[in-house]
């Protein structure tokens, strides 16, 4: 899942990106509003997480371009700014909730995670396969009563095949949702996740989990094919 992180604190977005970065987001970060809108527009984002003191143009006219611009990415505002007025002038502008700096990095975790469950980019808390369950709250990966132990990467690659049964899923569309911009990842780095995952979750149990589809991508085995 990718977050846009628009802060213009270099060490604090640096702390942020990593932090989310061990969550499993894939998190492209902009250090000034230009950029930021530059960002929006080349890619599709669960969530921008938008300071509002920047330099060129701030957070109220980044959000308020947006909104213009029909772009309905839940937005949270970050600020070192407290006060009725300047959560008031956030909200009005179409953020869709507000966070006043200094902030609890876990508070800011759920209520991006809430922002993201509203708007509909969220899936179910427990994904199951056959006897596979991924428990997305948890962080657990369970085969029967074996527990699986994943890395973060890994941990959100299962998760996008599992949300999508039947579908086949292209190495691009994977490269788009897991990793950010200043990755540089290649297709090769897609197959390399998967057979490390496959490792983990089928070979053990001499199951399979994740089909390869030649030519177009990867789709997960259900029940029957």
């Amino acid at each position: 899942m990718r977050i846009l992180l628009v802060e213009d604190e270099r060490r604090l977005a640096a702390a942020l990106r990593a932090g989310l970065g061990a969550e499993g987001y894939a998190v492209d970060v902009a250090h000034n509003g230009r950029d930021a809108l530059w960002f929006a527009g080349e890619h599709s984002y669960a969530a921008i997480v938008l300071d509002i003191m920047l330099p060129g143009l701030n957070g109220y006219r980044v959000c308020r371009r947006l909104r213009e611009q029909g772009d309905r990415t839940p937005i949270l505002m970050l600020t070192a700014k407290d006060g009725e007025d300047d959560e008031i002038e956030a909200l009005d502008t179409g953020a869709d909730d507000f966070l006043a700096k200094p902030f609890s990095y876990g508070v800011l975790l759920s209520r991006l995670r809430a922002l993201i469950r509203r708007g509909g980019a969220t899936r179910p808390g427990v994904l199951r396969l056959g006897d596979l369950e991924l428990d997305q709250a948890g962080r657990i990966c369970r085969r029967g009563t074996a527990d699986i132990t994943l890395t973060s990467k890994e941990f959100a690659l299962l998760a996008y095949l599992m949300q999508r049964p039947g579908q086949v899923v292209t190495k691009a569309e994977l490269l788009d949702n897991l990793w950010d911009f200043a990755a540089s990842a290649t297709a090769n780095l897609v197959e390399v996740h998967v057979s490390a995952l496959r490792r983990k979750i089928d070979v053990p149990f001499g199951a399979e989990t994740i089909r390869t589809v030649r030519g177009a991508g990867y789709h997960v085995v259900t029940a029957g094919a």
